[in-house]
């Protein structure tokens, strides 16, 4: 089911509908905020894959903070009764894959994500920048935080 959210804008800067995964994907890209990640983006792979709608994709500057903010991402879905159907990368903590089916989450050691660099293998996909702050940016280069415009 797709609505209008006003947190994403189009290029236009009209709303454009957002999905129930769009929606829960930005619960993970700020629960990663909260943790402190760095460059945490929202690539929208749905007309490229079949498979899942949207990646977030963020780093942390050691296997800790790594686990740290997959933690809270498990911890902030779970409290909206999302649960990962798969979880892998845990032991090592370079490379966490979340998956939720409609969402997939990849939380990175920052040398991992240089290393894979998934943003450029994923380069046709429309991204969604989130700061650092958890304000939300469009390709346009506007940005927004929850509650409108910043």
């Amino acid at each position: 089911m797709s609505r209008a959210c006003p947190d994403i804008e189009g290029r236009d800067g009209e709303a454009e509908p957002v999905s129930d995964s769009m929606e829960k994907a930005l619960v993970a890209a700020r629960a990663a905020s909260s943790k402190l990640a760095t460059d945490i983006v929202i690539l929208d792979v749905r007309s490229l894959i079949g498979i899942t709608d949207y990646f977030v994709i963020c780093s942390g500057r050691n296997e800790r903070q790594v686990g740290t903010i997959v933690e809270e991402i498990d911890k902030q879905l779970g409290a909206e009764g999302v649960k990962a159907y798969r979880r892998e990368g845990d032991r090592q903590a370079r490379w966490v894959l979340l998956d939720y089916l409609d969402f997939v989450v990849h939380v990175f050691h920052t040398e991992e994500r240089e290393y894979y660099e998934l943003e450029r293998l994923w380069r046709d996909a429309d991204r969604v920048d989130v700061g650092e702050d958890g304000k939300i940016g469009v390709p346009s280069g506007q940005e927004e935080t929850a509650g409108g415009r910043a």
